[in-house]
């Protein structure tokens, strides 16, 4: 038997294991605003966007023709409005929080975007008619009431970057559902190829109409190709997986562990102790995610 076929069980069993899937994506999800105030230095954050997206794409695209030896436009073509659609609403989201990033932190980008935590769950709820028991709508509100209690700190947060990222995460949690509702049909790879192209597409067409057609130095180049794989190519597909796996309220839910992950992430990469009041509401949205989840399979 070759390695080949030894191997084809095993990626199966990676693919079909959400909690894995949820790890994995947990893990990189809170590095977004990160990586985007790294390359504010560089670039203007149209211009950053841009190339980010179309690395990602090109790389999805050169796996799809490795694996599959043609690239298949029929399903652009059967599907050109849905991927125009999340397309142009990613573009515009990846765009604002690129932008966020010189007029706010980007820790505190990365908690104001858990709003998309309650948009995801309004539209899995109301749209989707996602339900849950009572008891884990008790556990749906542990979590957001967690996120809250971590992300919320003293200060003036009505300034155009806060603005500008509660906008971009109402967008991507409306792709989400648009995703939800009318991708399940489409491979991972064909949809994920395409995505990545319409949205690719609409920041060059940002970019050229604003003027931000600018090349990048060869160590720039590195810095995006860094973030074009992890950010865009391994983030987002663990997010679709995990979106395909999981209802979207119950994705969104899970989603609220973020915070939690990015307070870890401080603590061994910089040092920084997490306070009380995160701790307490880590611990509300470790409780809430598990009642939510507590029956799921």
């Amino acid at each position: 038997m070759s390695n080949d076929t030894l191997a084809l069980p095993i990626k199966a069993r990676l693919v079909d294991n959400a909690p894995l899937i949820v790890i994995g994506l947990l893990m990189i999800d809170s590095l977004h605003f990160v990586f985007a105030r790294l390359l504010l230095p560089h670039l203007p954050p149209m211009t950053s966007a841009m190339y980010v997206l179309a690395i990602g794409a090109a790389e999805v695209a050169i796996f799809a023709r490795l694996t599959r030896g043609r690239l298949d436009f029929d399903i652009f073509r059967r599907n050109v409005w849905f991927f125009l659609a999340i397309g142009f609403l990613v573009a515009v989201s990846t765009n604002l929080n690129y932008a966020a990033v010189a007029f706010i932190d980007a820790g505190t980008a990365s908690m104001l975007a858990k709003a998309s935590v309650v948009f995801g769950l309004g539209f899995g709820l109301i749209w989707m008619q996602d339900r849950f028991n009572w008891l884990q709508s008790v556990g749906a509100a542990l979590a957001i009431v967690g996120v809250f209690t971590i992300t919320f700190q003293r200060g003036d947060f009505l300034r155009l970057g806060a603005f500008m990222v509660v906008g971009s995460a109402f967008m991507y949690a409306l792709h989400a559902a648009l995703v939800k509702r009318f991708g399940g049909h489409l491979t991972l790879t064909d949809f994920f190829l395409f995505r990545l192209a319409a949205t690719a597409t609409f920041l060059f067409l940002f970019a050229a109409g604003g003027g931000y057609l600018l090349w990048p130095s060869g160590r720039v180049w590195l810095i995006l190709l860094m973030v074009g794989t992890v950010d865009v190519v391994i983030s987002r597909t663990f997010y679709y997986l995990a979106l395909r796996k999981l209802k979207l309220s119950l994705h969104a839910i899970v989603l609220t562990l973020s915070p939690v992950v990015a307070v870890v992430w401080s603590l061994f990469l910089f040092g920084t102790s997490p306070t009380p009041q995160q701790l307490i509401g880590g611990v509300g949205v470790l409780l809430g995610v598990m009642i939510v989840t507590l029956k799921q399979r």
